[in-house]
């Protein structure tokens, strides 16, 4: 493993109008049940580690089993008794469009967590990251309003059918380290705008935006117990929401295999869920691909937030008279990518989120460097300043679909490129794996592109891009990638049950 220790400035520092943002004082994190802060039970606490700094930022409360029974508790009062339940979807719906506006106006406080928390770059999650939060509370608040049922017809004249769709009751959100915030928000959105109650675990290493996202909803008007935050070790709490039996729903992003144990534990219960898990997602570049924009899709769709995305274009599937000018293409591109502190806007590329996360992708470059293909770029680790979890983007050349780092989840800086020779075998490489999450072609024939978007067996196809969301845009996996869908319409669908009324008027 190659570790090269910048003790001179960062690759930043020459391309720094002023020096970064400065990091600002956290307060100690607490449970948030029905509505009040408070201690964990035990009065425990663990440290948060920002990555870049290798340094505390806080403490945070350490939950226990008992905890997340007095959330759900709550939650289930809030939902059976309060007003949540009952109150007209156009008061919901004010309060989601309150939460959007708080959250627009406490984006910069976002931005210096998330940064702080798990190296996300401050201006990226400024300009894309806040503004898709903030538009699916509007979004699914907007849809809260026609949460309408209706009459169908029978086949008799005095027999009339009504329907309605109802929320389901306590839904637990589960969420992972990479995208604290926005996936958070994918769930408790759709969530709270159907008029669920909800019960919020996130993930130990990152949970400073769920903190403030709590604030907000008390901010906004939100009644107690209708959002819970707990926080703590995974494996318990997780586990306590997930068997828990006033638990009628699961939304959980994550790894393939947790999402696996999530199924089991939440079976004996008949749970809801919605499973939003791991990926492998090829990217196919086409000969006839405008080059400039296929490395610049490449390279943002693997490195983008370090390469901590479920839908990263972690394969890079390259048509063979174009590959070894790609391949240097993209190569010198990520040996000229500026690692640095994410306060820092010329940062590109930020620290991984966790030494154990550090650890494990260092072990994949390990792997790739041991394997039949090349490493061309990156492959080690950087401290810059002495300190933090970067790790430099790692490209492997001449890779085949068989070696374990194109086979496995990275979730890190990491990429194969790998050669095919026509339509045929692009599409058979893409589709061999277990994963079916994302996907993206690039090429200069639009249908071309449009034909093989429909063999390949995944819930995203981009087209000549590649990170595009947008709050009405349904997103979920195939395959092992999961099921269900968040973000668009057809999310609220999976936080509601219809409901069918007969009325005989004879």
């Amino acid at each position: 493993m190659t570790t090269v220790n910048d003790e001179q400035p960062s690759p930043s520092s020459s391309q720094r109008p002023g020096a970064p943002r400065q990091r600002r004082p956290i307060a100690r994190g607490q449970l948030l049940i029905d509505g009040r802060w408070r201690d964990a039970e035990t009065g425990e606490t663990v440290a948060n580690i920002d990555p870049t700094t290798e340094q505390e930022t806080t403490q945070v409360a350490k939950g226990t089993p008992k905890d997340a029974d007095d959330a759900v508790q709550a939650a289930a009062r809030a939902f059976e008794e309060g007003p949540w339940g009952r109150m007209h979807h156009e008061e919901r719906a004010k309060i989601c469009f309150r939460i959007a506006d708080l959250l627009d106006e406490r984006a910069e406080d976002f931005a210096m967590r998330e940064a702080m928390d798990m190296g996300m770059p401050f201006r990226d999650f400024l300009t894309t990251i806040m503004p898709h939060c903030s538009g699916l509370f509007r979004f699914y608040g907007g849809l809260a309003m026609q949460m309408n049922g209706g009459y169908r017809q029978s086949y008799e004249p005095n027999l009339k059918i009504l329907t309605r769709r109802e929320p389901l009751g306590v839904v637990g959100c589960i969420t992972p380290f990479n995208f604290p915030l926005a996936l958070s928000v994918s769930k408790v959105a759709p969530a709270l705008a159907a008029g669920n109650t909800v019960v919020h675990k996130p993930a130990s290493d990152t949970p400073l935006s769920a903190l403030a996202l709590a604030q907000v909803m008390l901010d906004a008007g939100v009644p107690p117990g209708v959002y819970n935050l707990v926080t703590g070790p995974g494996g318990s709490l997780g586990d306590a929401i997930v068997k828990h039996p006033r638990v009628d729903k699961i939304a959980f992003t994550g790894s393939t295999s947790v999402g696996q144990n999530i199924v089991r534990n939440g079976a004996a219960t008949m749970k809801h869920t919605t499973m939003e898990l791991g990926g492998k997602s090829p990217n196919i570049i086409f000969a006839d691909a405008n080059l400039e924009a296929a490395v610049e899709a490449a390279f943002w769709g693997i490195f983008w937030n370090k390469g901590e995305v479920c839908v990263a274009g972690s394969r890079i599937l390259v048509e063979r008279a174009i590959y070894d000018e790609f391949v240097e293409r993209l190569a010198q591109k990520a040996r000229d990518a500026v690692l640095g502190d994410p306060l820092d806007d010329t940062t590109q590329i930020g620290p991984i989120a966790s030494r154990a996360e550090y650890d494990k992708v260092l072990g994949y470059i390990e792997a790739g460097k041991a394997s039949s293909a090349r490493l061309v770029a990156g492959g080690g680790a950087r401290k810059l300043g002495g300190r933090g979890l970067f790790i430099e983007p790692t490209v492997f050349a001449n890779a085949t679909n068989d070696l374990k780092i194109s086979r496995e989840e990275i979730f890190g800086p990491v990429v194969p490129v790998i050669a095919f020779e026509g339509e045929d075998e692009a599409i058979r490489i893409a589709n061999d794996t277990p994963y079916g999450l994302a996907s993206g072609i690039q090429t200069g024939d639009m249908r071309r592109a449009l034909r093989l978007a429909d063999r390949i067996k995944a819930g995203t196809v981009w087209l000549n891009t590649w990170h595009k969301y947008h709050p009405n845009a349904p997103f979920g996996g195939f395959k092992q990638s999961g099921y269900g869908r968040e973000q668009g319409a057809e999310a609220l669908e999976s936080y509601t049950q219809y409901k069918t009324i007969w009325a005989n008027l004879g």
